[in-house]
């Protein structure tokens, strides 16, 4: 009996056995031909010509392009390193910079200061920092750091850079007001340094947007009065030593009763910059007895 066998109404099969078989004696034949003869060598580097070769050369420029970037990135994360280097580098040179500056501030305040206590050496004197002021652009009334534990006393003098910028109002402990002479219903009584004829110096806030305060009650039979003339505090201030500069004259007018001048003095204390001030120990009553 056939061993394919064939019945009716089915698919015609080979037994696996001799499939097999013939695929043996195929791989055989194929074994014996690729050693003996070169009948795969051309197929097969043809094969490898179009797909092998390229692949690789594929593989190639794909390992040489992460390369260059792996040292591209090698590259940028040393500059990303020296670049913070070198900015903590520029923040310590302008802190350095910034401090130098500071110092060289507060030297040139502290020979301002020197000078001032030269200039007034017949008073004893204290410095003292400002730490406070009231609202606006102008230190018309402000607060320092020194008070009744440091010697200060109401109605002490408070000068600055060669000139008088106030008196003391309010003392405590550690801590003293100071209200400046271009306050709003301030009065010193002065005079003109070169003629001594006195006059009354009135604080007005708003008139120091130009930059000076006003003076009157200077007698019109006075002597020759200049622009430019120094003004001080006169001998009869109830408050204020004698003879500390308040200002120079700007400008001067006769008034409506033809008996009396008035104008504008710019004072010499820049009242929108202070930082420092010396005051001076000594009231008006105790330098007088």
């Amino acid at each position: 009996m056939s061993p394919i066998i064939k019945r009716k109404g089915e698919r015609f099969t080979i037994p696996s056995k001799y499939l097999l078989f013939v695929f043996t004696f195929i791989c055989t034949i194929l074994m014996v031909l690729t050693f003996s003869t070169n009948i795969f060598n051309a197929p097969l580097n043809t094969v490898m010509g179009y797909v092998v070769v390229p692949f690789q050369e594929g593989i190639s420029n794909v390992g040489s392009y992460l390369n260059s970037k792996s040292e591209e990135l090698a590259q940028i994360r040393e500059l990303l390193d020296e670049n913070e280097r070198l900015k903590e580098q520029v923040a310590e040179l302008t802190l350095e910079n910034t401090l130098q500056q500071q110092e060289k501030y507060e030297l040139l305040t502290l020979r301002e200061l020197y000078k001032l206590d030269e200039q007034y050496s017949e008073y004893d004197k204290v410095g003292a920092r400002i730490i406070g002021r009231d609202t606006g652009n102008w230190y018309h009334s402000f607060t320092i750091d020194k008070g009744s534990n440091d010697g200060l006393a109401i109605d002490m003098n408070v000068i600055a850079e060669g000139g008088l910028v106030g008196r003391i109002t309010d003392v405590g402990p550690n801590w003293s007001k100071v209200v400046s002479i271009i306050s709003d219903n301030s009065n010193v009584s002065g005079k003109i340094l070169a003629t001594g004829d006195n006059l009354i110096v009135s604080g007005e806030l708003e008139l120091m947007q130009d930059g000076v305060i006003r003076f009157g009650q200077l007698l019109d039979s006075a002597g020759v009065v200049s622009i430019g003339d120094k003004i001080v505090t006169s001998d009869i201030s109830d408050k204020y030593l004698p003879n500390i500069l308040i200002g120079t004259i700007r400008e001067m007018n006769l008034d409506a009763n033809k008996l009396t001048k008035s104008g504008y003095l710019v004072p010499a204390v820049d009242f929108e910059h202070l930082d420092v001030v010396l005051i001076i120990t000594q009231l008006k009553q105790t330098v007088e007895e």
